[in-house]
Protein backbone atom coordinates (compact mmCIF):
# COMPACT_ATOMS: atom_id res chain seq x y z
CA UNK A 1 0.00 0.00 0.00
CA UNK A 2 1.19 3.77 -0.18
CA UNK A 3 2.75 5.00 2.82
CA UNK A 4 1.67 8.68 3.65
CA UNK A 5 4.80 10.52 4.68
CA UNK A 6 5.45 13.80 7.07
CA UNK A 7 4.19 16.82 4.27
CA UNK A 8 7.81 17.20 2.51
CA UNK A 9 8.38 20.92 3.56
CA UNK A 10 11.49 21.00 1.34
CA UNK A 11 8.98 20.91 -1.60
CA UNK A 12 7.45 23.45 -3.60
CA UNK A 13 3.87 23.00 -4.91
CA UNK A 14 3.00 25.72 -7.99
CA UNK A 15 -0.85 24.40 -7.27
CA UNK A 16 -1.79 24.49 -3.97
CA UNK A 17 -5.38 22.13 -4.64
CA UNK A 18 -6.10 19.50 -7.22
CA UNK A 19 -8.37 20.49 -9.80
CA UNK A 20 -11.58 18.96 -9.59
CA UNK A 21 -12.33 15.56 -11.01
CA UNK A 22 -12.57 15.86 -14.88
CA UNK A 23 -11.93 19.28 -15.05
CA UNK A 24 -8.56 19.72 -17.09
CA UNK A 25 -5.80 22.19 -15.74
CA UNK A 26 -3.10 23.54 -17.68
CA UNK A 27 0.37 23.16 -16.15
CA UNK A 28 3.00 23.73 -18.86
CA UNK A 29 2.35 24.86 -22.63
CA UNK A 30 0.39 21.88 -23.96
CA UNK A 31 0.26 19.34 -21.38
CA UNK A 32 -3.36 19.35 -18.59
CA UNK A 33 -3.56 18.22 -15.42
CA UNK A 34 -6.80 15.80 -15.15
CA UNK A 35 -7.86 14.16 -11.70
CA UNK A 36 -9.84 10.88 -11.53
CA UNK A 37 -11.47 9.57 -8.67
CA UNK A 38 -10.23 6.03 -7.15
CA UNK A 39 -12.79 4.26 -4.68
CA UNK A 40 -9.23 3.59 -2.22
CA UNK A 41 -7.80 5.09 0.37
CA UNK A 42 -5.56 6.65 -2.03
CA UNK A 43 -9.15 8.18 -3.60
CA UNK A 44 -7.09 9.87 -7.28
CA UNK A 45 -4.94 9.07 -10.26
CA UNK A 46 -3.75 11.69 -11.81
CA UNK A 47 -3.44 11.44 -15.69
CA UNK A 48 -1.95 14.00 -18.20
CA UNK A 49 -2.83 15.22 -21.37
CA UNK A 50 -0.17 16.13 -23.62
CA UNK A 51 -1.70 18.45 -27.22
CA UNK A 52 -0.06 16.66 -30.37
CA UNK A 53 -1.30 18.84 -32.96
CA UNK A 54 -4.14 17.06 -34.63
CA UNK A 55 -4.80 15.05 -31.62
CA UNK A 56 -3.97 14.38 -28.35
CA UNK A 57 -1.43 11.78 -26.34
CA UNK A 58 -2.72 10.50 -23.41
CA UNK A 59 -0.74 9.43 -20.34
CA UNK A 60 -2.98 6.50 -18.34
CA UNK A 61 -6.69 6.25 -17.87
CA UNK A 62 -7.74 6.01 -14.61
CA UNK A 63 -9.94 3.20 -13.51
CA UNK A 64 -11.76 0.64 -15.50
CA UNK A 65 -14.71 1.35 -13.67
CA UNK A 66 -18.30 2.76 -15.25
CA UNK A 67 -17.48 6.27 -12.83
CA UNK A 68 -14.85 6.66 -14.56
CA UNK A 69 -15.81 5.50 -17.71
CA UNK A 70 -18.89 8.19 -17.40
CA UNK A 71 -16.59 11.22 -16.27
CA UNK A 72 -14.45 10.97 -19.95
CA UNK A 73 -17.78 10.24 -21.72
CA UNK A 74 -19.71 13.38 -20.07
CA UNK A 75 -16.48 15.52 -20.82
CA UNK A 76 -14.53 14.40 -24.35
CA UNK A 77 -15.66 17.19 -26.20
CA UNK A 78 -15.12 19.92 -22.86
CA UNK A 79 -12.14 17.79 -21.96
CA UNK A 80 -10.53 17.12 -25.51
CA UNK A 81 -11.64 20.55 -27.27
CA UNK A 82 -12.97 18.43 -30.35
CA UNK A 83 -9.56 16.43 -31.14
CA UNK A 84 -8.86 13.28 -30.86
CA UNK A 85 -6.89 10.84 -28.31
CA UNK A 86 -4.15 9.37 -30.93
CA UNK A 87 -1.87 8.16 -28.65
CA UNK A 88 -2.56 6.54 -25.43
CA UNK A 89 0.90 5.99 -23.45
CA UNK A 90 0.36 3.59 -20.55
CA UNK A 91 3.02 3.53 -17.39
CA UNK A 92 2.02 0.40 -16.27
CA UNK A 93 -0.01 -2.74 -15.73
CA UNK A 94 -1.46 -1.11 -12.30
CA UNK A 95 -5.65 -0.74 -12.62
CA UNK A 96 -5.65 2.86 -11.95
CA UNK A 97 -3.33 3.66 -15.15
CA UNK A 98 -4.14 1.12 -17.32
CA UNK A 99 -8.00 0.38 -16.62
CA UNK A 100 -9.25 2.15 -19.84
CA UNK A 101 -7.12 1.05 -22.14
CA UNK A 102 -8.66 -1.26 -24.34
CA UNK A 103 -11.79 0.99 -24.40
CA UNK A 104 -9.99 4.08 -25.30
CA UNK A 105 -8.19 3.00 -28.11
CA UNK A 106 -10.80 1.42 -29.31
CA UNK A 107 -13.41 4.17 -29.09
CA UNK A 108 -10.45 6.57 -31.21
CA UNK A 109 -8.64 3.89 -32.95
CA UNK A 110 -5.66 5.11 -31.02
CA UNK A 111 -2.27 2.85 -30.67
CA UNK A 112 -1.29 1.61 -27.64
CA UNK A 113 2.08 2.43 -26.41
CA UNK A 114 3.69 0.88 -23.17
CA UNK A 115 6.91 -1.43 -22.11
CA UNK A 116 7.14 -5.16 -23.34
CA UNK A 117 7.48 -5.84 -19.22
CA UNK A 118 4.36 -3.99 -18.39
CA UNK A 119 2.51 -5.31 -21.40
CA UNK A 120 2.73 -8.37 -20.45
CA UNK A 121 2.07 -8.36 -17.12
CA UNK A 122 -1.06 -6.62 -17.72
CA UNK A 123 -2.19 -9.78 -19.93
CA UNK A 124 -1.21 -12.63 -17.07
CA UNK A 125 -3.52 -10.16 -14.62
CA UNK A 126 -6.16 -10.54 -17.23
CA UNK A 127 -6.68 -14.69 -17.23
CA UNK A 128 -8.59 -16.09 -14.80
CA UNK A 129 -7.66 -16.89 -11.46
CA UNK A 130 -7.35 -21.17 -11.69
CA UNK A 131 -6.22 -23.70 -8.48
CA UNK A 132 -2.95 -24.00 -9.04
CA UNK A 133 -2.62 -20.00 -8.19
CA UNK A 134 -4.62 -19.54 -5.68
CA UNK A 135 -2.86 -22.50 -4.04
CA UNK A 136 0.63 -20.56 -4.96
CA UNK A 137 -0.78 -17.94 -3.34
CA UNK A 138 -1.91 -19.86 -0.23
CA UNK A 139 1.58 -21.56 -0.15
CA UNK A 140 3.65 -18.20 -0.41
CA UNK A 141 1.23 -16.53 2.10
CA UNK A 142 1.64 -19.49 4.65
CA UNK A 143 5.51 -19.03 4.29
CA UNK A 144 5.31 -15.56 5.75
CA UNK A 145 3.86 -16.73 8.67
CA UNK A 146 0.50 -15.52 8.29
CA UNK A 147 -2.22 -17.67 10.19
CA UNK A 148 -4.90 -19.68 8.34
CA UNK A 149 -7.74 -17.48 8.91
CA UNK A 150 -5.74 -14.75 7.77
CA UNK A 151 -4.40 -15.96 4.59
CA UNK A 152 -8.13 -17.65 3.16
CA UNK A 153 -9.01 -13.88 4.05
CA UNK A 154 -6.38 -12.23 2.18
CA UNK A 155 -6.54 -14.93 -0.89
CA UNK A 156 -10.79 -14.26 -0.42
CA UNK A 157 -10.11 -10.20 -1.59
CA UNK A 158 -10.40 -12.37 -5.15
CA UNK A 159 -8.92 -11.50 -8.34
CA UNK A 160 -10.20 -8.12 -9.61
CA UNK A 161 -7.90 -7.12 -11.82
CA UNK A 162 -10.60 -7.66 -15.19
CA UNK A 163 -13.28 -5.85 -13.09
CA UNK A 164 -11.40 -2.97 -13.37
CA UNK A 165 -9.77 -3.10 -16.59
CA UNK A 166 -10.86 -2.90 -20.19
CA UNK A 167 -9.73 -6.09 -22.92
CA UNK A 168 -6.52 -4.64 -24.51
CA UNK A 169 -6.50 -5.11 -28.11
CA UNK A 170 -3.40 -7.76 -29.09
CA UNK A 171 -1.10 -5.37 -30.38
CA UNK A 172 0.77 -2.44 -29.27
CA UNK A 173 3.67 0.02 -29.72
CA UNK A 174 6.69 -0.63 -27.62
CA UNK A 175 8.45 1.73 -25.35
CA UNK A 176 12.06 1.16 -24.27
CA UNK A 177 14.53 3.26 -21.97
CA UNK A 178 16.48 5.44 -24.02
CA UNK A 179 13.66 5.38 -26.86
CA UNK A 180 12.95 9.22 -27.62
CA UNK A 181 9.71 10.25 -28.51
CA UNK A 182 8.64 13.31 -30.09
CA UNK A 183 4.87 14.51 -28.53
CA UNK A 184 3.83 18.31 -29.74
CA UNK A 185 6.98 19.64 -30.39
CA UNK A 186 8.72 18.59 -27.16
CA UNK A 187 11.32 15.49 -27.07
CA UNK A 188 10.93 13.01 -24.56
CA UNK A 189 13.20 10.45 -23.53
CA UNK A 190 11.77 7.26 -21.97
CA UNK A 191 12.98 6.45 -18.45
CA UNK A 192 12.00 2.89 -16.83
CA UNK A 193 12.08 1.67 -13.40
CA UNK A 194 10.89 -1.53 -11.34
CA UNK A 195 10.04 -2.20 -7.75
CA UNK A 196 6.86 0.00 -7.41
CA UNK A 197 5.70 -2.22 -10.72
CA UNK A 198 8.15 -4.28 -13.04
CA UNK A 199 9.22 -1.77 -16.27
CA UNK A 200 7.39 1.24 -15.63
CA UNK A 201 7.71 3.71 -18.10
CA UNK A 202 8.30 7.16 -17.06
CA UNK A 203 9.32 10.33 -19.56
CA UNK A 204 11.50 13.14 -19.12
CA UNK A 205 11.85 16.28 -21.48
CA UNK A 206 14.91 18.08 -20.55
CA UNK A 207 14.70 21.41 -22.77
CA UNK A 208 11.79 22.39 -21.18
CA UNK A 209 12.40 20.60 -17.39
CA UNK A 210 9.28 18.95 -17.09
CA UNK A 211 9.49 15.30 -16.02
CA UNK A 212 6.40 12.50 -15.27
CA UNK A 213 7.44 9.50 -13.24
CA UNK A 214 4.23 8.19 -12.90
CA UNK A 215 4.15 6.51 -9.53
CA UNK A 216 8.39 6.19 -8.93
CA UNK A 217 8.62 9.43 -7.47
CA UNK A 218 5.30 10.79 -5.13
CA UNK A 219 5.28 14.08 -3.32
CA UNK A 220 3.77 13.25 -0.23
CA UNK A 221 3.93 9.19 -0.42
CA UNK A 222 5.74 6.37 -0.69
CA UNK A 223 4.87 4.08 -3.57
CA UNK A 224 4.09 0.35 -2.86
CA UNK A 225 6.87 -1.80 -3.34
CA UNK A 226 5.82 -5.25 -2.81
CA UNK A 227 7.38 -8.86 -3.48
CA UNK A 228 3.97 -11.00 -4.49
CA UNK A 229 3.21 -14.67 -4.73
CA UNK A 230 4.65 -15.47 -8.16
CA UNK A 231 8.38 -14.10 -7.45
CA UNK A 232 8.53 -15.05 -3.71
CA UNK A 233 11.91 -14.10 -3.49
CA UNK A 234 11.87 -11.23 -5.56
CA UNK A 235 14.33 -7.98 -4.53
CA UNK A 236 11.53 -5.72 -5.58
CA UNK A 237 13.17 -2.87 -2.86
CA UNK A 238 16.70 -3.25 -4.56
CA UNK A 239 14.98 -2.35 -7.60
CA UNK A 240 13.30 0.22 -6.37
CA UNK A 241 16.59 2.13 -4.55
CA UNK A 242 18.79 1.47 -7.52
CA UNK A 243 16.10 3.59 -9.97
CA UNK A 244 15.89 6.07 -7.24
CA UNK A 245 19.60 6.52 -7.69
CA UNK A 246 19.24 6.38 -11.56
CA UNK A 247 17.29 9.10 -11.41
CA UNK A 248 18.55 11.49 -9.30
CA UNK A 249 21.68 11.28 -11.60
CA UNK A 250 19.68 11.50 -14.75
CA UNK A 251 17.12 13.74 -14.36
CA UNK A 252 17.38 17.33 -12.89
CA UNK A 253 16.91 18.63 -9.69
CA UNK A 254 14.80 21.94 -11.12
CA UNK A 255 12.39 19.66 -12.99
CA UNK A 256 8.45 20.12 -12.58
CA UNK A 257 7.57 16.77 -11.26
CA UNK A 258 3.91 15.73 -12.45
CA UNK A 259 3.53 12.59 -11.00
CA UNK A 260 0.15 10.42 -11.05
CA UNK A 261 -0.89 10.66 -7.41
CA UNK A 262 -0.81 14.05 -5.05
CA UNK A 263 0.16 17.51 -6.23
CA UNK A 264 2.91 18.36 -8.87
CA UNK A 265 6.08 19.77 -7.32
CA UNK A 266 9.84 20.70 -7.52
CA UNK A 267 12.20 19.44 -5.77
CA UNK A 268 13.07 16.18 -7.33
CA UNK A 269 16.12 14.90 -5.64
CA UNK A 270 15.43 16.20 -1.95
CA UNK A 271 12.58 14.01 -2.63
CA UNK A 272 14.42 11.17 -3.76
CA UNK A 273 16.94 11.54 -0.80
CA UNK A 274 13.59 11.35 1.51
CA UNK A 275 12.44 7.93 -0.53
CA UNK A 276 15.44 6.66 0.15
CA UNK A 277 16.04 7.47 3.94
CA UNK A 278 12.38 6.40 4.55
CA UNK A 279 12.97 2.65 3.45
CA UNK A 280 16.67 2.87 5.61
CA UNK A 281 14.72 3.89 8.88
CA UNK A 282 12.02 0.72 7.59
CA UNK A 283 15.02 -1.92 7.10
CA UNK A 284 16.61 -0.21 10.57
CA UNK A 285 13.77 -0.99 12.23
CA UNK A 286 13.65 -4.73 10.75
CA UNK A 287 17.39 -4.90 11.79
CA UNK A 288 16.30 -3.69 15.46
CA UNK A 289 12.61 -5.98 15.77
CA UNK A 290 14.87 -9.38 14.20
CA UNK A 291 18.45 -8.73 16.66
CA UNK A 292 17.08 -10.89 19.93
CA UNK A 293 14.56 -13.37 17.80
CA UNK A 294 14.15 -14.99 14.96
CA UNK A 295 11.40 -13.15 13.34
CA UNK A 296 8.82 -13.82 10.69
CA UNK A 297 7.08 -11.74 7.60
CA UNK A 298 3.70 -11.69 9.57
CA UNK A 299 5.91 -10.53 13.26
CA UNK A 300 6.88 -8.09 11.41
CA UNK A 301 3.66 -6.31 9.68
CA UNK A 302 3.01 -4.64 12.93
CA UNK A 303 6.45 -3.30 13.29
CA UNK A 304 6.15 -1.19 10.06
CA UNK A 305 2.46 -1.15 10.18
CA UNK A 306 1.36 0.56 13.52
CA UNK A 307 -2.08 0.18 12.91
CA UNK A 308 -5.31 -2.22 12.49
CA UNK A 309 -5.53 -3.64 8.66
CA UNK A 310 -8.47 -5.30 6.67
CA UNK A 311 -7.89 -8.73 4.49
CA UNK A 312 -6.88 -5.69 1.45
CA UNK A 313 -4.28 -3.83 3.30
CA UNK A 314 -2.96 -7.16 4.62
CA UNK A 315 -2.03 -8.32 1.53
CA UNK A 316 -0.30 -5.03 1.03
CA UNK A 317 1.73 -4.49 4.03
CA UNK A 318 3.10 -8.45 4.19
CA UNK A 319 4.12 -7.79 0.32
CA UNK A 320 6.23 -4.62 1.68
CA UNK A 321 7.57 -6.13 4.50
CA UNK A 322 8.66 -9.42 2.19
CA UNK A 323 10.59 -6.92 -0.06
CA UNK A 324 12.43 -5.35 2.85
CA UNK A 325 13.11 -8.40 3.94
CA UNK A 326 14.46 -9.65 0.75
CA UNK A 327 16.63 -6.92 0.22
CA UNK A 328 18.40 -7.12 3.44
CA UNK A 329 18.60 -10.98 3.10
CA UNK A 330 20.14 -9.42 -0.43
CA UNK A 331 22.58 -7.25 1.45
CA UNK A 332 24.19 -8.79 3.99
CA UNK A 333 21.95 -8.27 7.10
CA UNK A 334 19.21 -10.63 7.68
CA UNK A 335 19.61 -14.33 7.37
CA UNK A 336 16.84 -15.86 6.31
CA UNK A 337 15.51 -20.21 7.15
CA UNK A 338 12.53 -22.35 7.16
CA UNK A 339 11.20 -23.25 10.74
CA UNK A 340 9.44 -26.79 11.13
CA UNK A 341 6.13 -24.92 9.47
CA UNK A 342 7.98 -24.18 6.39
CA UNK A 343 7.34 -20.28 7.36
CA UNK A 344 10.93 -18.14 6.59
CA UNK A 345 11.97 -16.51 9.68
CA UNK A 346 14.78 -13.47 10.17
CA UNK A 347 17.36 -12.82 12.11
CA UNK A 348 19.86 -9.87 12.27
CA UNK A 349 23.29 -10.40 11.51
CA UNK A 350 25.22 -9.24 14.29
CA UNK A 351 27.85 -6.88 13.05
CA UNK A 352 26.16 -6.36 9.63
CA UNK A 353 26.66 -2.91 7.97
CA UNK A 354 23.87 -1.59 6.52
CA UNK A 355 24.76 -0.87 3.10
CA UNK A 356 25.01 2.80 0.82
CA UNK A 357 21.71 2.93 -0.35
Amino acid sequence: MARQLDTPAALNFPHAAPPEPGEPVEMAPGIFWLRLRLPYALDHVNVWLLDDGPGWTLIDTGLGDPETQAIWEAGFDRILGGKPITRLIVTHFHPDHIGLAGWITRRFGAPLWMSLSEWLFAQFHATPENAATLDAGRAFYRSTGLDAEAVEQVIGRGHSYMKRTTRLDPTYRRLAAGDEIAIGGRRWRVLTGGGHSIEQVMLYCAADKLFIPADQVIAKISPNVSVWPFEPFANALGLYLTSLRDLRGIVAEDVLVLSSHNLPFYGLHTRIDQLIEHHAMRCGEIAQACADAALSGADLVPVLFRRTLDAHQTGFAIGEVVAHVNYMVETGRLTREADGDGVWRYRTIAGAVEPPL
